[in-house]
């Protein structure tokens, strides 16, 4: 929160353009925190992750699976959300390859990226994992691909079924090994091996929400898809429409709107802070990074052998990119058309109004 709240003011430090000459001066430009839950920072960092990310993107089309956590279990999450949110990970992933590698269904294993979500449109605590599955893979030989037909992937039924197993099970195992907390929250009650026992087993009697979405149209969805979502953070500024003293109202879904408490805005937001160096993106299968340079590539040149190179790179632009000054250190300033303008780089707390004074008398 500290971070979020000192982003790019002076409290930071950054760094005002002068003529040397004439003292022409631009607005300061203070620096940004770079934590990863700011709102404003995140645009930088995912087009360094895409680019870095361009040479694991298979020429094939691609599918969107979303696994989501009970309600249920929310509050567990929030207590032990490291731990939970982990399970979630490995056990939606698990599914998708398990099923993958089935004879009776594709015989192959398959490529998945999967990011972390915790929230609604509405900023409440909402975990859930987005998968890009690959829309086939590689068979166990490593000499062919097999396709999966781009309408479908596997039922979903059957992936429910499969991951509310895998996860209540590797639930069960954290709770017998003492890996969980209970707090003093609305889960304190689960420490009693009966409670826990009876949640567990009401939730394997209930559907747990696998949603498959409409299958991507090939590389160039995937990095468009990747772009504008990988790095997004509970709420973009953009959402935000009116902010006062006693209330802050922001854009929801479907055209609707939500109208909170500064201090309810607040709290909602602070719920989705993941833990200290938690991954919040993984890959797996062919996409894991012990295959990135073995079969990930033999994917690759099957692949470009059926279809030829269909792996087109998207340049995708920050979605808030930095302004374009008119001022640039080394370049003729703009109203004298006789100085140069140089940068001057400014201390956290230092006074610009100060330093611009010192300048112009310096300059005269």
């Amino acid at each position: 929160m500290r971070d979020i709240e000192r982003c790019r003011t002076a409290e930071l430090g950054g760094h005002v353009d002068v003529c040397d000459h004439c003292g022409h001066a631009s607005d300061p430009s203070y620096n940004s925190c770079r934590n990863r839950h700011c709102p404003k920072c995140q645009s930088l960092a995912q087009k360094l992750w895409i680019e870095e990310r361009a040479a694991r993107i298979l020429p094939t089309h691609y599918f969107h699976v979303v696994f989501t956590l009970p309600a249920e279990l929310r509050a567990l999450a929030r207590v032990n959300p490291k731990t939970i949110f982990t399970l979630l990970f490995e056990t939606a992933a698990r599914t998708l390859l398990d099923l993958g590698r089935d004879e009776q269904r594709l015989g192959a294993e398959l490529g998945i990226t999967a990011v972390l979500h915790t929230w609604t449109r509405d900023l409440r605590f909402h975990p859930h994992v987005h998968c890009v599955v690959t829309g086939g893979g590689l068979d166990p030989s490593g000499e062919r691909w097999i396709t999966v037909k781009p309408g479908f992937l596997f039922p979903v039924k059957v992936m429910s079924a499969l991951f509310r197993g895998k996860f209540l099970a590797a639930l069960d195992r954290a709770y017998r090994h003492g890996e969980l907390r209970f707090g003093t929250t609305s889960c304190a009650a689960l420490a009693d091996p009966r409670r826990f026992a009876r949640l567990r087993d009401s939730l394997y009697r209930r559907d747990w929400v696998v949603y498959s979405k409409r299958p991507f149209g090939g590389a160039q969805h995937v990095y468009e898809y990747l772009g504008r979502y990988t790095h997004r953070v509970a709420i973009s500024n953009q959402r935000l429409l009116a902010i006062g003293d006693d209330a802050i109202r922001f854009a929801t879904k479907n055209g609707m709107t939500e109208t909170l408490t500064p201090a309810l805005f607040i709290r909602r937001f602070l719920q989705h802070v993941l833990p200290a160096r938690f991954v919040k993106i993984r890959h797996y299968g062919l996409k894991a990074s012990r295959n990135a340079t073995s079969r990930l590539e033999v994917a690759r040149r099957l692949l470009e052998a059926q279809h030829g190179d269909a792996h087109a790179i998207v340049d995708t632009a920050p979605d808030d990119p930095e302004p374009d000054d008119e001022l640039r250190p080394g370049a003729p300033c703009p109203r004298c058309k006789t100085g140069t303008i140089v940068r001057h780089y400014l201390r956290p707390g230092e006074d610009v109004a100060a330093l611009l004074a010192a300048m112009a008398i310096d300059t005269s």
